[in-house]
């Protein structure tokens, strides 16, 4: 198990834990939650040997293997799979181990080291990571795209495939939802149920925390208090315990009162005095309850809209994308994602936007927000539509050199330029007010962005969607960094709000709480979903239980075999083609067409040769790895390695072969 007893961690001044104390056991899986800046993160820098306590005791079962995402963006050329197998260390270690005793010469060493290897799981490992890459979103055709040709979204969900990969008594999870669409959120939550060790997860989704979760920790005034059951029981046990500790602090108070009241009316009389002290004693003597210090709530409405076009927009017939590129050669066909959409959007309606991830989500918004525009068809925006868009990506609207003063002075004079101007406050000092309305006080509101957290750059753009007074809100995946508290404070406001709102989040909480119908973006079109959330969740899990039959089946088929086969079989039935063309030939070329004839013959008895020679080696492959696994022999097993590395080799010679094969034959037949 893991414990701390009165730790104190620190981190410069700022103390982080101050004689905190709790115990986490294996095989639960821990919810972590606080305040952004309580120290969530400090204590997982802690649990894996990152920063070391100042003061206290700290224990952690030294033969736990451990695993959690690495947070720097990956930089290579290696392949998505291959870099999600080298995630297992253990396969990593055995492999390495392998070489090492071959070089050695020691068959003792040799034997164990192939055990080793065989435990590790080597023989699927490539399925196993692939497994991994699929369900977090990635394409089949995807699987051997090098890293660096993904985007840093795509990048971070191979760094949480790798964490998932790795064999782990603990594992570390740090936001690990914030890249993911809500298929491979459902995904990742039945992945997560299923695992066995200790598992520590932060999160501000709550009900992924609810779904993965059996046991609360909170972080509080450098204090840790454990609290049994996922997040929405921990809500009730602590509100609770916050009506008892103030009902016990009113309570003393009352007492506090009453004594110094006596003290301060009777301490002169002399025939009070006795009676006036032992109350004073009494009084340094009680413990004092602290009074309840509640986390400061944030909160802020949208301002009723100038007006309320009707409907707000009309779409006939429309294919959204993306232009050709630029560097394109003439004639180049933009790329369509979405197409064929009649479809509108009313006043006051207020839009869940679903579909799997690449289906076109984002360009639907994107399109809508004038960010894109519409490859074909009609898009007709109703008389004073005023849109709010928050984007994926804040950075999109932000600029990191700016402060926020700097960002709202901007936003008056694009507004004043374009002829929009309401009723907004526009003084610096009015200015300054409306940032302080999001937590942007002080010396804030001339702090760089770009220094600042994902949760501030968010409730930046938040606060500046807001000073705009929309009547549309397009809001695509607005809660990525948001803490708990102003995800509810979000919730409170769009429920508040008079206008229309069209929302692409995997935050399902706030799904429920917002959006009363909801739109499915897949197979290229729009159509309504009808059905709640969790008839999508279902329809999700049921689709990715498909996905995974599918391709078991096509693991039969030619088209699922390795490249290798695929190319031998295509290579065949040239050669058979070019034969049958030679056999009705009657030309005035007969004599060099019965030459080459019989050099056809040849090379085709040849690769029938090489295939029997393949069969029989995988034959013989087959039967040496189930020597592995029940021989116990150390002698007998190195053997049986060795013969398998030596096979493995005798194939890939002979797969060679068999390609040049193929080039002669195609040479041959032209």
């Amino acid at each position: 198990m893991i414990t701390l007893k009165n730790v104190v961690l620190r981190r410069g001044a700022k103390v982080i834990l101050d004689s905190a104390s709790v115990t986490l056991n294996p095989g639960e899986n821990i919810g972590l939650v606080g305040r952004n800046g309580a120290g969530k993160s400090s204590l997982f820098a802690m649990l894996n040997g990152g920063l070391h306590e100042d003061g206290g005791e700290f224990f952690i079962p030294a033969q736990w293997r451990m695993a959690q995402v690495a947070q720097d963006m990956p930089e290579t050329e290696q392949s998505a799979t291959d870099y999600v197998i080298e995630g297992d260390i253990v396969l990593l270690a055995a492999q390495a181990e392998v070489t090492a005793s071959e070089e050695s010469g020691d068959g003792d060493r040799m034997a164990h080291a192939y055990m080793e290897l065989y435990d590790a799981g080597a023989h699927d490992a490539q399925a196993r990571a692939q497994a991994l890459i699929l369900g977090l979103g990635f394409k089949v055709a995807e699987l051997d795209n090098p890293v660096n040709s993904f985007s840093g979204g795509w990048r971070m969900r191979l760094q949480l495939a790798r964490a998932l990969m790795c064999p782990s008594d603990l594992l570390l999870l740090d936001e690990p939802t914030n890249h993911l669409d809500l298929d491979a959120l459902v995904w990742l939550e039945a992945w997560l149920k299923r695992y066995q060790g200790t598992m520590l997860v932060i999160s501000h989704d709550r009900e992924f925390l609810d779904a993965v979760t059996d046991v609360t920790v909170h972080i509080e005034s450098a204090k840790l208090t454990r609290y049994g059951g996922n997040y929405s029981k921990f809500e009730d046990l602590r509100s609770e315990q916050m009506a008892l500790q103030q009902g016990a602090y009113s309570k003393q108070q009352d007492k506090i009162a009453h004594l110094q009241k006596f003290i301060a009316r009777f301490k002169a009389k002399a025939s009070k005095a006795k009676q006036a002290q032992s109350r004073v004693k009494a009084l340094d003597r009680m413990e004092k309850i602290a009074p309840l210090l509640a986390e400061a709530d944030f909160t802020f409405e949208f301002k009723e809209p100038a007006n309320l076009p009707n409907p707000m927009l009309s779409m006939q017939n429309a294919f959204f994308g993306y232009p050709a590129p630029e560097d394109a050669s003439a004639g180049t066909p933009p790329t369509v994602i979405v197409q064929n959409v009649s479809k509108s959007v009313l006043a006051g309606q207020r839009i869940g936007i679903l579909g799997a991830n690449g289906q076109g989500k984002s360009t639907l918004v994107k399109t809508v927000a004038r960010a894109l525009a519409p490859i074909a068809g009609d898009m007709t925006e109703g008389k004073g539509l005023n849109i709010g868009y928050f984007a994926q990506q804040e950075l999109d609207v932000l600029r990191p050199a700016d402060n926020p003063l700097e960002h709202m002075i901007r936003l008056v004079k694009e507004v004043t330029a374009a002829g929009k101007m309401g009723n907004q406050p526009t003084r610096e000092q009015d200015l300054r007010s409306f940032l302080g309305n999001f937590n942007f006080g002080g010396d804030m509101v001339k702090q760089a962005v770009g220094s600042m957290s994902g949760g501030e750059k968010a409730r930046l753009v938040l606060c500046m969607i807001v000073w705009q007074r929309p009547n549309l809100l397009l809001l695509d995946e607005p809660t990525n960094h948001l803490d708990l508290a102003t995800r509810e404070a979000l919730s409170m406001a769009l429920n508040e709000f008079e206008g229309t709102v069209m929302l692409v989040s995997h935050d399902r909480a706030l799904l429920r709480a917002v959006c009363d119908e909801f739109w499915m973006v897949s197979q290229g079109g729009v159509a309504p979903f009808d059905g709640d959330l969790d008839d999508y969740q279902k329809y999700l899990l049921d689709h990715a239980k498909k996905m995974r039959e599918d391709a078991k089946k096509a693991s039969a088929t030619p088209a699922a075999k390795a490249p290798v086969a695929i190319e031998k079989e295509a290579a065949r039935a040239r050669m058979q083609g070019a034969t049958a063309t030679f056999d009705t030939q009657k030309s005035a070329k007969t004599g060099k067409n019965d030459a080459a004839k019989p050099t056809l013959k040849v090379l085709g008895k040849e690769l029938d040769k090489i295939d029997s020679q393949v069969q029989a080696l995988n034959a013989e492959k087959d039967t040496l790895q189930a020597q592995l696994a029940t021989t116990k022999a150390p002698a007998e097993l190195a053997q049986a390695g060795k013969r398998i590395k030596a096979v493995d080799a005798e194939i890939g010679t002979l797969e060679e072969r068999w390609l040049e094969l193929t080039e002669q034959i195609e040479t041959a037949a032209v």
